[in-house]
């Protein structure tokens, strides 16, 4: 579990390419201590386990695995070595959740569409695909490349954030251009109401109850549904 909130850069030294799948080793540049094999550490919003590693000093280098299912899912595949990724150490219990709750299980890939300075911010615009659009909503929080951002506008296939100084700063949203494509994980609580209304309704046999019990027409009377 992570915040979406950067704790530094890392760079690619190298990818170990395979069939399908791929070992990444990434050398931290900020302080990472107490690297420990088998940790959990989000590289661009995606969960991936240390499988092996070395501490330099306060720095570390660590080895990867991204399996297919992640590299057809994140944009992983799409690095090389020099390039910088977002990193985030696991959430601790204690610590503060200064994002929001990151699950590091990227939805899909999302696209930069536009970047327009607004003061000394940036406003940022992705399309992503329409079948994610019932969890995406104004407001609401979006992960993209491990970065935890609010949601200012959206449409079914595009959505808006806004990017302050000190995230421009210490993440790789300013290498963010029209056409870079950036990992996408919506936001884990509009999932399970997702897929709750979807059974709403329907006993397990998908049938519908009997009696009482919050139903699709119930929401619509009451204007929770178009």
């Amino acid at each position: 579990m992570f915040t979406g909130l950067i704790q530094g850069q890392g760079e690619v030294l190298s990818l170990q390419r395979l069939p399908g799948q791929c070992r990444l080793t990434i050398r931290t540049l900020f302080a990472f201590p107490d690297l420990t094999l088998g940790e959990s550490i989000a590289v661009n919003g995606v969960c991936l386990t240390a499988e092996k590693g070395t501490q330099e000093q306060k720095q570390a280098t660590f080895t990867a695995y991204a399996s297919a299912e992640t590299l057809q899912r994140t944009n992983l595949g799409l690095l090389t070595p020099g390039m910088h990724v977002n990193l985030e150490r696991a959430l601790a219990i204690g610590d503060r959740l200064g994002g929001h709750i990151v699950s590091g299980h990227v939805d899909t890939v999302a696209t930069v569409r536009l970047v327009e300075p607004r003061g000394d911010s940036r406003l940022i615009r992705f399309a992503f695909p329409s079948s994610f659009a019932p969890e995406v909503i104004e407001k609401g929080s979006v992960t993209l490349d491990g970065i935890s951002l609010t949601i200012n506008a959206c449409t079914d296939e595009t959505l808006d954030v806004n990017v302050i100084p000190e995230t421009w700063k210490v993440t790789t949203a300013a290498r963010w251009t029209p056409g870079a494509q950036v990992n996408m994980e919506t936001d884990v609580l509009g999932k399970y109401v997702r897929r709750n209304l979807l059974f709403l309704g329907t006993t397990s046999g998908g049938k519908a109850p009997s009696s009482g019990g919050v139903s699709l027409d119930l929401l619509r009377e009451n204007g929770f549904l178009s």
